[in-house]
């Protein structure tokens, strides 16, 4: 995981590259979408914006071909990371939904307004605790500007 305390701050190092144009792109589009809304942008990212509380989960959830950025607009929220190779897997990883879910214990860490985090493959997350969170979760494939026919 990495985090930003800022979005400057995430826009000095990624600036550079289709995928992380297309994340600014989406993101200076917010004012122009509905929450929990699935938006795309070309083939390489989806986004949406989510608003408002969401219970803590049970299980850690990781990726394979895409991977999360947050931007945190409002509140806060917990979330706990570990290395996918620390946990235990408890429900196998589907092409489909490009998900799979572990349990175990990570390192919590408290996100806030004006944070954007970049949540690695190679690690699981879990979210927990949540306090008036708005935010916009850009779903960022790992390939650079398409994906290739299966």
């Amino acid at each position: 995981m990495i985090i930003f305390n800022t979005l400057d701050e995430f826009q000095r190092i990624y600036r550079e590259g289709k995928k992380w144009q297309r994340c600014m792109e989406a993101i200076n589009n917010l004012k122009n979408i509905a929450p929990n809304i699935f938006y795309s942008i070309g083939d390489s990212l989806v986004y949406r914006l989510a608003d408002g509380s969401v219970e803590p989960v049970e299980l850690f959830e990781g990726n394979r071909r895409y991977f999360d950025v947050h931007y945190y607009l409002a509140g806060q929220e917990t979330v706990e990371i570990a290395n996918k190779n620390t946990l235990t897997p408890e429900i196998a990883y589907r092409d489909e939904s490009d998900r799979e879910f572990y349990r175990g214990r990570g390192e919590a860490y408290s996100l806030k307004a004006g944070n954007v985090v970049i949540f690695e493959n190679h690690q699981a997350r879990r979210f927990g605790q949540a306090q008036g969170v708005r935010k916009v979760i850009l779903q960022v494939t790992v390939e650079e500007t398409y994906f290739l026919n299966k």
